[in-house]
């Protein structure tokens, strides 16, 4: 039901409804939308005062699950403050993301500003003439202290939406589009949609939960994923053992964008409607919610001790996104080949084609293809993940690694390990739970408490194994998981006989090494990684390849071109750098084989046949 109340309204009502008000008053606020084609959210705040002459506000510059400063407050206009009787009070910017208001007296003041919003992106707010996808952190100020108070919300959509959805508490009465957040967290914690999306409604041991499809656009298969989301969340309720949560929420937005955002009780997806049409890229959305939804256990309740209370005001640096989010990784594709949603050879091969790629990739192959693995540690990654992870350059293969993933392979690993040393009898899901039952509360766990959990459940010192997967670019021994589970790589087949050699020399492609993009008809290099012979040559990002030798190369025709010479081949490439002319001499080298594609057995015993059926939940 879409009901347009003017503000101080929906507030009276509000208030007359509230009874048995805690000590601490809430600060209300109400949403709405009187022009969403232009992007914009109105929102007016009312803060208690509690009899002080001035007062500060607060907004985040940065938002839990997402570790860069994002600077929120830059997208605030028009921020006025005035008493409840409309006389205006004086405000003062006291910090980039704080604003003082001289309150002259009354208990409550009524702060009113409006936000831009126009980044697909599950961190930041979307608003358009057909829906609104808020985040907390980007769109609610709170006063700045410290105390813990409700937060209230009522929304307004706009004309012609039919609701607002949000994982909030509704507010008394279960009225529509009026929600109530215990803390601030909460409200930062809590995203809020609103438009008029196919909504889907299951429930498992109970609980209710969500799926909400913006953009399906007769293009998105809403039944199937329905469908399969559940299953996932079966999945992974009977991975934990419990549902820590009265009601959940799936925002998925289909957008032509990509990502996910966790939340305690919702998570914010991003993906295409076309994303159902083909198997790998409805692959790569189970694995997204899979990853998404194993969140809601590790990291938003068991977490590292850093992450918490939050500061939202700084950045907060810890070691262990490589458990927050590696480990994640590790599970996700894992979760759905136990929910029955993919097959062995599908997990095996890893993650479907994304930007940049164009062929299905395992995290080992990533990680052992990223020359910046010998670089940077992995608990270094994750404590520069601030300054970083997200802030990735042309150079960033060659001197980083990312915790995803590196976590992730990690995370196989200590798996092997585990399994192998009880002989079957516990794995990395009973570390899982065992750290969850000791360090979902308020505190979380350290960096040491983690791993001992580790080696308790292991029965054996894991100290060594955590030094130099951790804390060195020590190169990583696969032989151990590879062995108890059954696995080899493409690198570990027999040895080829002297015919099959010189019938793949004969095929060998030739190589630089160079990424390549079409940027408008320009063919322009994007990615060059260390010792290949095109870093050799000395070709940089940014450079446009205009020719080889005498004869000019189309955007469009770099890949076949390429296929017209053989490794050692020397050619004169004639590129545009900085808009002057220059040639550069290389000599083509081979296409490396694809080392360490993850391939079954072919010979795997009954002993590790029957391992890898409890790994993968067969």
């Amino acid at each position: 039901m879409n009901r347009r109340l003017a503000p101080s309204i929906l507030f009276l009502g509000w208030f007359m409804t509230t009874t048995n008000a805690p000590a601490a008053e809430p600060i209300r606020f109400a949403v709405r939308f009187p022009a969403p084609q232009t992007h914009y959210v109105q929102v007016e705040a009312r803060f208690p005062t509690a009899g002080k002459a001035e007062i500060e506000l607060m907004m985040p510059v940065w938002t839990p699950g997402s570790y860069l400063v994002r600077e929120y407050a830059g997208k605030v206009e028009d921020f006025v403050a005035k008493k409840p009787d409309g006389t205006p009070l004086e405000t003062v910017k006291s910090r980039k993301n704080r604003w003082k208001i001289m309150t002259g007296g009354a208990a409550e003041v009524v702060a009113t500003y409006k936000i831009y919003g126009r980044t697909m992106a599950v961190q930041s707010n979307w608003i358009d003439s057909s829906f609104a996808m808020l985040q907390g952190a980007a769109t609610f100020m709170t006063l700045a202290d410290g105390v813990a108070r409700p937060h209230e919300v009522v929304v307004d959509p706009a004309a012609g939406w039919k609701c607002s959805i949000s994982g909030l508490p509704s507010g008394p009465g279960g009225k529509p589009n009026h929600y109530v957040a215990a803390d601030y967290d909460t409200l930062v914690d809590s995203p809020i949609y609103a438009g008029s999306a196919a909504v889907y409604e299951f429930s498992v041991d109970g609980v209710p939960h969500v799926l909400v499809n913006e953009g399906e656009g007769g293009l998105w298969d809403g039944p199937r994923s329905a469908k399969d989301v559940e299953a996932i969340v079966r999945a992974e309720k009977a991975f934990w053992g419990v549902i820590p949560y009265d009601r959940y929420v799936f925002f998925n937005i289909l957008g032509e964008a990509g990502g996910g955002l966790e939340h305690k009780n919702s998570t914010v997806l991003m993906a295409s409607r076309w994303a159902t049409r083909t198997r790998p890229s409805y692959l790569a959305w189970l694995n997204l919610v899979a990853h998404e939804f194993f969140h809601t256990w590790n990291v938003k309740r068991l977490r590292p001790v850093e992450l918490g209370p939050f500061d939202y005001e700084n950045e907060v640096h810890t070691p262990s996104l490589w458990v927050a989010e590696g480990i994640t990784s590790y599970y996700d594709r894992l979760i759905v080949r136990r929910a029955g949603l993919c097959t062995t050879a599908e997990y095996l091969a890893g993650d479907p084609p994304s930007a940049g790629e164009d062929r299905t990739i395992n995290d080992v192959e990533r990680l052992q293809t990223t020359p910046g693995r010998l670089v940077q540690p992995l608990e270094e990654s994750s404590y520069d993940a601030w300054i970083k992870f997200y802030r990735r350059d042309e150079n960033t293969a060659n001197t980083q690694i990312s915790y995803y993933v590196k976590g992730a392979v990690v995370a196989f690993l200590l798996d092997g390990k585990i399994r192998r040393a009880t002989n079957g009898a516990k794995s990395l899901d009973d570390v899982m739970r065992l750290a969850y039952s000791r360090y979902s509360g308020e505190r979380g766990y350290t960096p040491e408490e983690f791993q001992k959990t580790a080696a308790e459940v292991a029965g054996v010192d894991l100290s060594d194994f955590f030094r130099r997967a951790l804390r060195s670019t020590d190169e990583l021994d696969y032989a151990e998981a590879c062995s108890w589970l059954g696995l080899r790589f493409s690198k570990d087949r027999p040895a080829k006989n002297d015919k099959d050699k010189k019938d793949d020399d004969k095929g060998a492609k030739a190589w630089l090494g160079l990424t390549t993009k079409n940027e408008e008809g320009r063919l322009m290099v994007s990615q060059i990684k260390r010792d290949t012979p095109g870093f050799e040559a000395g070709f940089n990002v940014g450079d446009e390849i205009l020719g080889i030798g005498e004869d000019r190369i189309p955007a469009g025709q770099w890949n076949k071109r390429i296929e017209t010479f053989k490794p050692g081949d020397k050619v004169s490439v004639l590129i545009a750098r900085r808009d002057r002319f220059q040639r550069l001499e290389v000599a083509f080298g081979q296409e490396p084989p694809r080392d360490w594609t993850l391939e079954l057995l072919p010979d795997a015993d009954d002993a590790q046949k029957a391992h890898r059926k409890s790994w993968l939940g067969e």
